[in-house]
């Protein structure tokens, strides 16, 4: 919203019909205040949402870091010699040393 100097004008001249001349300055110090506290609260804002749009994103990159160190970890090789040795523990049966084993049956 931009105001156009004919409009400052109209302003100014209300403000100085309806207070005076004599507190025209002090008018003018408590805009001017309220204006730098208006700017400094707006940083603050701006600060914040910075701050608070900046903490996903390291987030993020913390995750994507695990992972990586995850995946250069991991040994698929390692998964399978557990298997293989868990397959060398299972010991083989004979038709001939299990008594369930009932041979060919004819019919």
């Amino acid at each position: 919203m931009e105001l156009s100097i004919g409009e400052m004008l109209l302003v100014g001249l209300a403000i100085v019909v309806l207070f005076g001349p004599d507190k025209l300055p002090q008018i003018a110090r408590d805009l001017g205040q309220g204006v730098r506290k208006m700017r400094g609260a707006m940083e603050d804002v701006k600060t914040e949402i910075l701050k608070e749009t900046d903490n996903p994103v390291s987030e993020i990159k913390k995750e994507i870091e695990r992972v990586k160190k995850a995946a250069q970890d991991y040994n698929p090789m390692a998964d399978l010699e557990k298997d293989n040795l868990n397959e060398r523990e299972i010991p083989k049966v004979t038709p001939a040393e299990d008594e369930s084993h009932e041979g060919p049956v004819s019919r």
